[in-house]
């Protein structure tokens, strides 16, 4: 065995790498070296941008408070809008006037510095969430100001901020309640509509999974068609109040052809049937020509069609008419929606080949089971307006027509 001492580490000094060694957190020194910057350019925001884009400052890590500064004119204290100790500047979104013009150099200038970082998009969603979600700590023209510069930025395209960032904080219970939101979200779509059109604002609704909850905006002691159609009225937003309008119309129809469907394909009783659509229609408040239109539509989905079999066709057809024809008559009551339920059969004809033959038939067992009244059969014939097959099928429906003539005549 060897008699030499083995080394040792006594004395050695052991190198760390950098990277283990984390810089110490100085949000403060950020945020006054930001704040310096504006004061330097006297709040020049080409200038300030410029400055922002040369120097050195941690961007990636201060993110957030850099959008704080920008929106606040300082840093605010942690999870609130209140200003923090250190420097500060009056050239920030909060301070300017809650105007288009003001506001607009803001979007303009924060544009150009996501460009040149556009990592920081998301530390500006995290601000906005956390400023949206906060609405109740903001004065009222403060709460403007935001919309506005909101409703900017999508008008902008700012840099792809998703429209879920802004909707889906606002939906706070609190918030709706107050009606906070609504006021918000007034003022959002107001200034957004200024530049763009309506089908825009709705593909941003849609983005952002509002597109058919738009009700949720208003507080729930006012969360009805009335209340949101004379608010937005109001604020001069017909255009949204008629597509909201068109949207209900179309759920309440959806609803009344799935139970109505539901009905038919488990062979439920004609009068029952009869009465729970009057119910759909009174709850609805649905206009009498649409639910003519919906009964023949789900009445003929609900045939068995045959592929080539015409014969099997016209009968499954004509056995369809004559079981529900109750239902038809109990809401086709007028001579124009009766003329309205020979549209849909001249149309269903026209753009089926498989029942182009059948327009006849079908009148005619309409008519014998007291759904179309003859007054309304020759006036389609006659005065009819739906140009679609409608040479062909006057030329199929003549033999009837004549013998209806005949019998008027005879009487």
């Amino acid at each position: 065995m060897s008699s030499k001492e083995k080394p040792t580490l006594g004395g050695t000094r052991i190198k760390t790498r950098k990277r283990n060694i984390a810089a110490p957190l100085d949000p403060a020194a950020f945020s006054d070296a930001v704040v310096q910057i504006y004061l330097d350019n006297a709040g020049d925001l080409e200038l300030v941008a410029k400055s922002i884009e040369s120097t050195d400052l941690n961007f990636s890590r201060y993110g957030d408070i850099f959008f704080e500064v920008v929106f606040t004119g300082g840093r605010t204290q942690p999870g609130t809008i209140k200003p923090e100790e250190g420097e500060r500047h009056h050239h920030s979104v909060f301070d300017g006037e809650p105007k288009r013009e003001a506001i607009l150099q803001s979007v303009v200038y924060i544009q150009k510095i996501l460009r040149r970082r556009p990592f920081l998009i998301k530390n500006l969603e995290n601000v906005m969430r956390r400023f949206l979600q906060s609405l109740e700590l903001f004065e009222e023209d403060e709460r403007k100001k935001l919309a506005i510069f909101t409703a900017l930025a999508f008008s902008q395209r700012l840099s792809g901020l998703p429209p879920e960032t802004v909707f889906q904080p606002l939906l706070k219970d609190n918030l709706i309640a107050k009606g906070l939101v609504l006021s918000f979200i007034t003022d959002f779509f107001k200034e957004y509509l200024v530049e763009n059109s309506l089908d825009d604002l709705i593909s941003i609704l849609k983005r952002g999974k509002m597109e058919d909850n738009l009700m949720d905006f208003l507080p729930p002691t006012k969360r009805s068609a009335e209340s949101f159609a004379e608010h937005f009225t109001k604020a001069g937003l017909t255009a949204l109040v008629e597509y909201n309008g068109k949207k209900i119309f179309e759920v309440k129809l959806k609803e009344i052809k799935t139970v109505l469907t539901s009905q038919i394909s488990d062979e439920t009783d004609v009068d029952d049937v009869i009465e729970a659509v009057k119910q759909q229609v009174k709850d609805g408040n649905l206009p009498e020509i649409e639910v003519a239109r919906v009964l023949w539509d789900v009445l003929m989905d609900a045939v068995q069609w045959s592929g080539k079999n015409q014969q099997q066709n016209a009968n499954s057809v004509l056995r369809q008419v004559k079981t529900w024809a109750p239902l038809l008559n109990t809401f086709c009551t007028s001579g124009k929606l009766q003329l309205e339920l020979m549209y849909k059969v001249q149309m269903q004809c026209y753009e089926d080949a498989k029942l182009m033959k059948l327009f006849p038939e079908v009148v005619r067992s309409l008519y014998e089971l007291d759904v179309l009244a003859e007054d309304t059969i020759l006036h389609w014939f006659r005065k009819g307006t739906n140009p679609k097959g409608r040479q062909a099928f006057v030329k199929g429906l003549e033999p009837f027509v004549n013998w209806l003539e005949e019998a008027e005549e005879e009487e």
